[in-house]
């Protein structure tokens, strides 16, 4: 009886102690996480406020994004090691020569026929080829209208300098000149930074606002989005605007076909960047991708990293396939489809990896109990923007029910609610004495020092306490 006795006094004992140990578990759960001072001090600012503040660092991103890679890219673009074919074996004493009178800017390669050399110029495999038997140099407007206009200039003086030995002067013959419609070879580097931006803020808003979609409704919706911007870019720089003659379904094809690639890898990013996925994205599609496509300079002229990144860019590639579907020049397609298939994939790889990771950092976010400070602002301008309401409608006799439907304060109501105190307002103003209670009451809410401040807000929490009110 008595070792019953203990073995129900034990079970009792270890019930206690599961209950101890459960309640300082949910103890430790329910416990808050620490507060930095300047948190504390940043939640009594006025919730819009909050938000603002929030904001601003994409402003200020965009501001040193811009200087660190379009100013730091175009300020000075110096060409180097600017390739330059040379027909014939006289390559070598050319290379001194361009050595002597431009150090570091060319570099000779040499071509056994002239049809080689050419190919090499309208591939863009060399800025521009020299025919030393017929003094010509063959250049290729439509695969860069910057070096085929400054080529030329700089290696003629070096090639008149021949002229004393009996060479004659050379002429330049352009192999791929550009349309009348696109003189200066911009449209693929607008068409291509339309293409980006389009694929980049498809794919970001589907991240910012669509956390609780399934995998493929957001690729449905990447799919769907990038074939109408295809569709919108081409028609309006086509036909609308006539800057591109031809090619529909090919641009059409590229278009969707790169925006869905980029959409892809933002979307795939987007579940570990969260609400600054717009930093990634930005970073790789836009900021380092312009100055790095080739679109604007080639690499010959870029300063590193530019020059670099030009081999990784989807900028490169979409580029590289415009000027082939547009003009026939350029390498070709083929890298451009391997670097829309790579970043594809491993866009894919992102979002089934991503999925999971922002799901374990959910689950590790409530059970420690934290809370972001966009978060908390967003909570504290709802409870504003609903006391707002409410007061407003109080001040025209109006009242929100439970059902969400908007009624007027009923008679008796009324009643209750106008103080006995004679009204200080006007006597022409509409129900002078309801209208001064409320005044009263919402002047003093307003003018409290406790009340919630347009731009500071209230000394001690995101918004004032309510004041006493005569209302039931």
């Amino acid at each position: 009886m008595s070792g019953s006795a203990k073995s129900a006094s034990g079970s009792a004992q270890s019930t206690g102690a599961s209950a101890s140990s459960a309640g300082g578990s949910a103890q430790s759960l329910e416990r808050k996480p620490r507060v930095s001072a300047y948190r504390r001090w940043y939640s009594t600012l006025h919730p819009s406020l909050q938000l603002i503040g929030l904001q601003l660092w994409l402003p200020l991103f965009f501001i040193v994004a811009f200087c660190l890679c379009y100013i730091a890219a175009f300020h000075s673009p110096h060409p180097h090691d600017v390739p330059v074919g040379v027909v014939g074996s006289s390559s070598e004493q050319l290379q001194t020569e361009f050595d002597t009178a431009l150090p570091g800017v060319l570099s000779v390669r040499s071509f056994d026929t002239v049809e080689e050399a050419k190919a090499a110029v309208t591939t863009g495999q060399v800025a521009v080829a020299f025919d030393p038997s017929t003094s010509t140099i063959y250049k290729a407007s439509a695969h860069q209208y910057q070096v085929a206009a400054l080529l030329p200039a700089m290696i003629t003086p070096v090639l008149a300098a021949r002229a004393a030995t009996g060479a004659p002067v050379p002429t330049v013959v352009d192999l791929a000149p550009l349309p009348s419609y696109d003189e200066y070879g911009t449209v693929s580097l607008y068409l291509m930074l339309a293409w980006c931006i389009g694929g980049y803020m498809v794919a970001m808003f589907i991240g910012l606002m669509g956390a609780p979609l399934k995998h493929r409704t957001r690729i449905a919706v990447i799919v769907v989005g990038g074939a109408l911007i295809s569709l919108i870019t081409n028609v309006l720089a086509g036909p609308v605007i006539g800057a591109v003659h031809g090619h529909f379904g090919a641009l059409f094809l590229i278009a969707w076909g790169w925006i869905v690639a980029i959409g892809l890898t933002v979307n795939g990013a987007s579940y570990f960047a969260g609400r600054f996925i717009a930093v990634p994205a930005m970073v790789v599609f836009i900021f380092l991708s312009m100055p790095s496509s080739g679109a604007a300079y080639p690499s010959w002229f870029m300063p590193e990293p530019f020059a670099w990144l030009n081999n990784v860019v989807v900028g490169s590639g979409i580029t590289e396939m415009l000027k082939r579907v547009l003009y026939g020049v350029g390498p070709g397609c083929a890298r451009g489809i391997t670097m829309m298939v790579s970043y594809a994939v491993v866009g894919l790889v992102l979002m089934f990896v991503g999925k999971h990771y922002l799901e374990w950092r959910r689950v590790k976010r409530v059970t420690s109990g934290r809370t972001t400070m966009f978060a908390d602002a967003n909570a504290a301008n709802r409870e504003f923007l609903i006391r707002q309401r409410d007061e407003t409608l109080a001040k025209h006799h109006l009242v929100r029910t439970d059902t969400g439907t908007i009624t007027t304060i009923p008679p008796e109501e009324l009643a209750q609610l106008t103080p006995a105190a004679p009204s200080a307002r006007a006597a022409d103003e509409f129900d002078p004495e309801f209208d001064a209670h409320f005044d009263t009451d919402f002047d003093a809410e307003f003018d409290d020092s406790t009340s919630p401040n347009m731009f500071l807000g209230s000394s001690s929490g995101l918004e004032g306490e309510d004041p006493p009110s005569n209302r039931p």
